[in-house]
């Protein structure tokens, strides 16, 4: 059975190793076939790409042969224009060289004829200052003087009738514009004042608060002194208490902490309990309203001077100079002053009222914290208006209001005019006697050092100063020119309200005596 089974397989097997060879034999001849019909679509392909190829070389050797054909013209067109333009060239460039062989032989010729000329004129000048030096011997001669003599002498002559016309002129002039300038002024500032008229008091650095009876000094002052030293240590003042009936004074230099003791004094005595508790709660109350006023005062110039955009802090220090004086004048009505007079002289003269005005108000800045702050008023005020965004004119009227800087715009003049003419407003200002006295000493010493002077005399309160001068040195004309150098002097010297007039008299005298 076993072999029949082998045999079987082995059949199989047979069988289908022949149908394989078969199979493969079919494909091969099969796959033979599409290769060659393949490779004969190939050389077919090839065949028509050589044509295409063929085809398209000529057509690219046409093409290239026209474009060398048409650069090639081209080309000869542009060497023809080219060849043209050198020769157009080549031809002016040879008129130019004609021309400049013209000229060349034109300034040659010139030079020549020059050169000729200098020569007769070196051989004229000589003989000219033959005939000169012959001229000024014989004038030695005749004159009995040197030519050096001479021209002194004429010098000085000269010298003596240009001063006098100088002097003249000089005159002539200053009282013709002097006419004008003050007729002028006088109706601009008469305008300006009539248009505003403000009150003066004199104020001072003390404050009197009435009291009840005496018995109240002794209730303010405190076992052993605690309640007068607890208000001067919370409001930095001193308290005086005198023999003066019903009465306390308060002395500060500060203004505001001045009033914050007064206020809180006042308080104390109508409240009636006084002790260091409830002075410090009383001391607090003030100081409350002072700054409220302080707020109050600052809106009420800005209203009364109709300045507007003011930052907030520049009105609590316009506010601030409620409480300043400046020798006895309150700054902050001198500055709504000085506010107004500025800006109607601005609308007198066509200059900018609005400016005028703000740099007017805002001029004295500088006086609110000077007392807490280093440096002038005016360099503390420029650097606040600067802090607070003020325009470049108003910054420059207030540094020279005192001539701190040379005044640049007639709005800063404007401002110093009517600063001066707030100021010099009589009873505006207070000044001690001893300021005054050294004032008048320091004019005459002034007019006194000037060469010719013999007496010198400062009269109407410093107004005036009065001079004598040496007829034998000081001639008429020089008088004018020593009365400028005087008031140029005294200008630059010394510190003055308004204006001082200088006076110089020359008197000669003959004396003779009968026997």
């Amino acid at each position: 059975m076993l072999p029949y089974i082998i045999g079987g397989v082995i059949g199989i097997l047979i069988g289908a190793v022949i149908g394989c060879m078969i199979g493969w034999n079919r494909r091969k001849s099969t796959a033979e076939r599409e290769i060659g019909s393949a490779e004969d679509e190939a050389t077919r392909i090839v065949n028509e790409a050589y044509k295409s190829a063929e085809s398209k070389k000529r057509e690219a050797l046409v093409e290239a042969k026209e474009e060398i054909l048409k650069a090639k013209n081209e080309h000869d067109k542009e060497v023809k224009e080219r060849r043209a333009d050198l020769q157009r060239q080549e031809h002016r460039l040879q008129q130019k060289e004609e021309n400049l062989d013209r000229k060349t032989e034109n300034i040659e010729r010139k030079e020549e004829q020059l050169s000729q000329k200098i020569t007769h004129l070196e051989q004229t000048q000589k003989q000219a200052d033959q005939y000169k030096n012959q001229q000024l011997e014989e004038l030695e001669r005749i004159s009995g003087f040197t030519a050096e003599e001479a021209k002194n002498y004429l010098l000085n002559q000269l010298e003596a009738a240009v001063t006098h016309e100088s002097a003249m002129k000089i005159k002539e002039i200053e009282a013709r514009y002097k006419d004008e300038a003050e007729t002028k002024a006088r109706e601009i500032i008469s305008l300006a004042i009539q248009r505003c008229a403000a009150d003066h008091v004199a104020e001072a650095t003390v404050s009197v608060v009435p009291l009840p009876n005496d018995e109240m000094k002794g209730r303010i002052i405190g076992r052993e002194g605690r309640n007068i030293r607890t208000l001067e240590t919370l409001t930095g003042v001193d308290l005086i208490i005198d023999d003066t009936p019903e009465a306390i004074t308060v002395s500060c230099f500060d203004p505001v902490r001045r009033e914050i003791a007064r206020l809180a004094l006042e308080k104390l005595i109508l409240d009636g309990r006084i002790h260091p508790a409830r002075i410090e709660e009383m001391v607090e109350k003030a100081k409350r309203e002072v700054d409220a006023t302080i707020k109050a005062e600052g809106e009420r110039a800005i209203f009364e001077t109709n300045v507007h955009g003011l930052h907030p802090e520049l009105v609590k220090l316009l506010g601030r100079m409620r409480y300043r004086t400046s020798y006895g004048q309150n700054v902050l009505n001198h500055s709504i002053e000085v506010s107004h007079v500025a800006g109607l002289l601005a609308a007198e003269i066509g200059a900018n009222v609005t400016e005028a005005k703000r740099a007017g108000l805002l001029h004295d800045l500088g006086k609110s914290i000077d007392h807490e702050v280093e440096g002038s008023h005016v360099a503390i005020g420029v650097e606040l208006a600067k802090k607070y965004r003020e325009s470049e004119g108003v910054v420059h009227a207030i540094h020279a209001h005192h001539n701190d800087v040379e005044p640049q715009t007639i709005v800063a003049c404007l401002v110093q005019a009517a600063d001066a003419i707030s100021a010099a407003r009589p009873g505006a200002r207070r000044e001690n006697l001893e300021n005054y006295i050294k004032r008048l000493e320091m004019l005459e010493e002034i007019t006194s050092s000037f060469d010719g002077v013999e007496k010198s005399f400062a009269i109407q309160a410093g107004r005036e100063v009065r001079i004598m001068v040496k007829p034998e040195v000081v001639s008429e004309d020089q008088m004018i020119l020593l009365a400028r150098d005087i008031a140029k002097k005294i200008e630059d010297e010394l510190e003055y309200p308004g204006q001082i007039k200088v006076n110089l008299l020359r008197e000669t005298r003959a004396i003779e005596y009968a026997k």
